[in-house]
């Protein structure tokens, strides 16, 4: 395990924001990536760097939506294979096993992420692993998810933000402005949601160094 540790490991994000808190103490060895929303953005920029360097092991991380009643914003959840080497270590950290689905789109309302539940039995829902870890274990690279619940089961989202990512997955931030100016009740729940965010994004960097550190 610490040859692991010792050797060149990338941690994957979707957005900035999901990264700042780990960025700030970050282990020499460890590489941030941040993907873009979605499956297209996250395999076109991690297959690129896969080929670039012989990573030890490689963590999908960031925020995950609950479809699990029972999970609380800021619990940081894993699923890894049974012989993932750091297994017990994030387990041992604080993180929950659980099962995540991968989905095309963010789970927008209460009644989506029920149905999310029903049909898949996840825990949780988020966009990049999936494909992540496909191309890892394509490439023998050791993998894990390791994310947080940034919003419950029972929770709508403030606005749909499907329809506010751009092609390469980023968040197109002028369409957003105009968003929460056409519905500016919508203003008090967007700023909750961010305040619940940056709780999660602190929860998941405690429990990244104490794994990776």
């Amino acid at each position: 395990m610490s040859g692991l540790l010792q050797g060149p490991i990338l941690v994957c994000f979707a957005v900035k924001e999901e990264a700042a808190p780990f960025r700030r103490e970050l282990p020499p060895n460890v590489t941030i990536l941040v993907t873009g929303m979605g499956a297209a953005a996250a395999e076109r920029v991690v297959k690129a760097l896969l080929s670039e360097r012989d990573w030890s092991l490689v963590l999908t991380c960031g925020f995950a939506g609950g479809l699990n009643p029972a999970l609380q914003i800021g619990t940081v959840i894993c699923e890894a294979d049974e012989d993932f080497p750091l297994r017990q270590t994030l387990l041992n950290a604080g993180a929950v096993a659980a099962r995540l689905h991968c989905g095309e789109r963010v789970a927008v309302t209460a009644y989506e992420k029920a149905m999310l539940r029903e049909r898949t039995g996840a825990d949780a829902v988020e966009m990049e692993s999936g494909v992540i870890r496909r191309l890892c274990h394509e490439g023998g690279i050791p993998s894990a998810t390791v994310r947080v619940i940034s919003d419950t089961a029972q929770e709508d989202l403030p606005l749909d933000f499907n329809v506010l990512v751009n092609a390469d997955g980023k968040l197109n931030l002028g369409r957003l402005a105009r968003q929460v100016l056409r519905r500016p009740r919508k203003l008090p729940a967007l700023m909750a949601l961010g305040r619940h965010s940056k709780f999660a994004a602190n929860r998941l960097a405690v429990v990244l160094r104490a794994v990776l550190s």
